[in-house]
């Protein structure tokens, strides 16, 4: 018998799309690692006010191939270091 790849249902993908994030680098300087800065817009929750959140992550680059100012979609993995918990999706 072979073993078959069970199928993603709906939430699983969901998921790892949610986990996705699209951001801007703002620095390249570090081997392997980039910074990228997420903006999102964030509501307050008593007053209902929307506004500008922007987060930076640092950011698993093996190849080194993104520079400033560079638009990159990245996504959640194993904490690759300390600070390190995502990877650019190429």
């Amino acid at each position: 018998m072979e073993n078959k790849p069970k199928p993603v249902s709906r939430e699983e993908e969901k998921k790892s799309i949610s986990a996705r994030k699209k951001g801007t680098v703002v620095s390249d300087k570090m081997q392997k690692t980039i910074i990228v800065a997420v903006n999102t817009l964030k509501t307050h929750p008593k007053y209902g006010k929307k506004y500008k959140f922007t987060k930076r992550y640092k950011v698993h680059d093996p190849e080194s191939k993104y520079k400033v100012g560079d638009v990159v979609e990245i996504v959640a993995c194993r904490p690759m270091s300390k600070g390190k918990k995502y990877k650019v999706v190429y």
